[in-house]
């Protein structure tokens, strides 16, 4: 199946296409097929979306998967996990700190 995925002009946030318009939920999103770069060359033209691009995902239970990790995140949206946080660098292993 085929996303239709891109950001959300005033805020900047990852949107999915419905088939009727825009949604903040991946779960939302419908297989837009051959007609993605279609879909995405109007919506960018009337402004409803900044940088539409089509994805690859599956079709799961829980609703669709993308494919690339990628844009899996993108799907789930902006983290503040501190396990996902760069670490310091260590001395010992050659790392250096600019």
């Amino acid at each position: 199946m085929k996303l239709l995925t891109g950001n959300d002009l005033p805020n900047g946030d990852v949107i999915w296409w419905t088939g009727q318009g825009w949604s903040r939920h991946v779960e939302d999103s419908v297989d837009v097929g051959d007609q993605g770069e279609a879909i995405a060359g109007a919506e960018e033209g009337a402004r409803r979306v900044n940088a539409p691009y089509v994805i690859d995902a599956t079709a799961t239970p829980e609703g669709p998967r993308p494919a690339h990790i990628k844009d899996r995140v993108r799907a789930l949206g902006p983290t503040v996990r501190l396990d996902l946080t760069l670490k310091p660098a260590d001395p010992a292993a050659g790392s250096w700190v600019i």
